[in-house]
């Protein structure tokens, strides 16, 4: 989600896949030396997030617009279009897209049963907080208006999509909107501090990000729009009092799983249930691996249990 040359060899061997893309990125980057990365070779670099993940079967895409945003339709065989998530797709804000995150939204939808629009949301630094909160949003109320019930759309996204689903919910009550009944992150990026405990002390263990990095992607979101300690930009900072229910994923060797345990202290503190599932040994937004990992695969049957508990509730 935020790549930059590391000073040094990073030491150890990725032992799956999506380890191995995450060295692979850092690795050609160190060949650039000093010279400057632009954002659109960072975001072609990044639509190889998908390379992991196994192509799911039986699920048919779509390019179309929801409330004027674009993006891809993901639709499993006899999915249950009356329940839809909105997936929020990671990269720091600036990077990402819908081809990148398809395939993951794809096997998500597919063990759910249900639909999910892949939203190409408007990115930085081109266009600054919080317009990504505000296409979020505007794809909600969209659906709202084709006649979903607002307990049948879920806000799911990771890394920094994780921080816009949350985003996503605090909005909608500043504007008086009906609630979503749930919502999911993957390794969420929420510190827009850059102070995160894991960020030094998991460096040693997590393949693609830096503090340089991720510093790159707060100035893309916020410089000149908001402060790093605006709630709507920093989810720490909320009052979680009346959120949804909360589904939390990270990997406990990832350098951001401080963000996930905090939030997950926050919520618990404010009431939410809230469920916190760790991937031991884990990279930064595991569930990519879907198809190729029994782990990855374990946790989204893992999601797929804990949406269908909440609608029997």
């Amino acid at each position: 989600m935020a790549l930059a040359p590391r000073s040094s060899e990073h030491p150890g061997e990725p032992t799956d896949m999506l380890g191995e893309v995450y060295k692979h990125w850092i690795d050609e980057l160190g060949k650039l030396g000093d010279a400057p990365i632009s954002t659109e070779l960072l975001r072609l670099m990044f639509d190889d997030w998908q390379r992991p993940t196994a192509e799911p079967t039986q699920v048919t895409y779509e390019h179309k617009s929801i409330g004027g945003v674009p993006g891809i339709m993901v639709t499993p065989l006899g999915a249950d279009l009356s329940e839809m998530m909105i997936l929020m797709h990671g990269g720091g804000f600036a990077l990402g897209s819908s081809a990148s995150h398809r395939k993951l939204g794809g096997h998500i939808a597919k063990a759910m049963g249900i639909g999910c629009f892949v939203a190409d949301f408007r990115r930085a630094p081109e266009n600054k907080f919080p317009a990504q909160i505000e296409d979020g949003v505007a794809i909600y109320e969209a659906l709202l208006s084709e006649g979903l019930k607002p307990e049948d759309i879920t806000p799911i996204g990771d890394s920094a999509g994780g921080n816009l689903a949350i985003s996503m919910v605090f909005e909608m009550k500043k504007r008086g909107l009906p609630l979503p009944a749930q919502v999911i992150t993957m390794s969420p990026w929420l510190n827009m501090e850059n102070t995160g405990a894991t960020i030094e002390t998991n460096d040693a263990t997590d393949f693609l990000i830096t503090r340089e990095g991720l510093q790159g992607n707060i100035d893309r979101y916020l410089e000149g729009a908001t402060s790093p300690t605006d709630p709507m930009a920093n989810p720490l900072y909320q009052d979680f009092t009346g959120f949804p229910r909360l589904y939390i994923c990270a990997g406990d060797v990832e350098s951001l799983f401080d963000d996930s345990v905090r939030l997950y202290e926050l919520a618990k503190s404010a009431g939410v249930d809230v469920t916190f599932s760790i991937g031991e040994g884990m990279q930064h937004v595991y569930p990519f691996l879907a198809g190729n990992h029994e782990r990855a695969d374990e946790e989204i049957e893992l999601m797929a249990e804990w949406y269908r508990a909440g609608r029997q509730n």
